[in-house]
């Protein structure tokens, strides 16, 4: 099963066998990591945005919710339905 097109990956943390979905994504949110773990410098190389070390990123981000990532700044807004 795919991704849905412009879906998010979210995720505890990532692994290289993790690698392909990075392709059908938009961008990644994981709850560990730091700039120099495989999911931000995967990231990096595909050319997507990343925020690492978002607290609480499972418990409260659900399927189909909108949200924008600034990779750049580190920050995840929810977006308004």
């Amino acid at each position: 099963a795919g991704m849905p097109d412009s879906a998010i990956l979210v995720a505890r943390t990532t692994n290289p066998a993790w690698t392909p979905l990075f392709y059908s994504a938009r961008g990644l949110i994981t709850q560990f990591g730091g700039p120099l773990s495989h999911g931000a410098v995967t990231a990096r190389e595909i050319g997507i945005p990343a925020v690492m070390s978002v607290a609480g990123c499972l418990q409260k981000l659900k399927n189909g919710m909108r949200v924008r990532l600034s990779g750049d700044r580190g920050h995840v807004t929810l977006c308004e339905e």
